[in-house]
């Protein structure tokens, strides 16, 4: 029998630094990531997660200049328009990749919902910025008159700023665990799926941005996935990165994982979220996480490169 893997794609496999965001460009990013992960289907099931930042705030910029003609969506409506899109863009990219090497494999996108509590501490505090910059007259102004919370980003301007809580459940996992049961290649939780709470036994959306990594390892534990992918624009994991004194981990443990995060060794803005979310994973299932680059995703598979997380 196969393994069961759930692979998370970083925006790099999507769109490159300084490159516009056509759709032209995303499909050509796409086929060559679709080369990578077509390799790992001799040996494993896989769902396959993806990010949705750009592509969301590309929206947010497009409704706030169409605005006076078209109202704005909220950034739910906004997430399940983008999951559809780049779920379309993955399938479409993933099964021509498949059918050139004479494999017939069914493919899905699951526009993916997945549950946060409502008292979520993250909503007392929104930290994720979305949209586009404003003046701070413009920011002033929106928040008055949207009840928008909207803070200055590192000098460039003022953005709104949204929760981002916790992933709690995902609303298709029995959809998601029947399909790839019946050896269905699964795109589920883009962009970390789409925030909902319950009020009263029903879902509603919220406008909040769940981290795309912890919404892959709760698809990873929700399914029973033997191991979580997370592909990034490195090879292995470092401390001190980017330093002279910088250094390449193998294999990291979930105790010394945690240690190196105490120690500010992974950033909140990139390697942090997910060495958590590996944490996170490894300690509760006491499987295995690798976090590498797509480019070396099979040596990393066999070993030969990438950073292991294994519980200890």
């Amino acid at each position: 029998m196969k393994k069961l893997a759930v692979v998370a794609i970083g925006g790099n496999a999507v769109n490159r630094p300084g490159e516009k965001a056509t759709a032209e460009n995303m499909f050509k990013n796409l086929s060559e990531t679709a080369k990578f992960i077509s390799k790992m289907l001799d040996e494993y099931d896989i769902a396959i997660t993806h990010g949705n930042g750009p592509q969301v705030g590309n929206l947010l910029v497009q409704q706030e200049i169409a605005k006076e003609k078209i109202p704005p969506f909220p950034i739910d409506v906004n997430d399940a328009q983008t999951q559809g899109s780049l779920g379309y863009m993955i399938a479409q990219t993933l099964h021509n990749e498949l059918k050139e090497k004479g494999k017939n494999m069914q493919i899905a996108s699951i526009i993916t919902q997945i549950v946060v509590d409502k008292n979520d501490p993250a909503f007392q505090n929104p930290t994720k910025p979305v949209g586009p910059f404003y003046t701070e007259e413009e920011a002033k102004k929106l928040a008055n008159e949207k009840g928008w919370i909207i803070k200055e980003d590192a000098g460039r301007g003022w953005r709104r700023v949204v929760p981002s809580p916790k992933p709690l459940e995902i609303i298709e996992k029995d959809v998601i665990k029947l399909l790839m049961k019946n050896d269905v290649i699964v795109i589920a939780a883009g962009g970390g799926g789409i925030p909902v709470i319950l009020e009263d036994g029903k879902i509603k959306g919220v406008e909040a941005v769940i981290d795309k990594d912890r919404a892959s390892a709760l698809l990873a534990k929700e399914i029973n996935a033997d191991i979580l992918v997370i592909l990034t624009g490195v090879e292995k994991v470092y401390l001190n990165y980017g330093k002279e004194n910088q250094k390449p981990l193998d294999i990291l443990t979930t105790t010394e994982a945690k240690k190196f995060l105490a120690e500010g060794h992974f950033p909140k803005g990139s390697m942090g979220p997910k060495i958590e979310s590996a944490i996170n994973f490894v300690e509760q299932t006491g499987k295995e996480c690798i976090i590498t680059d797509m480019k070396v995703l099979d040596k990393a598979l066999r070993g030969e490169t990438g950073t292991k997380i294994i519980k200890g």
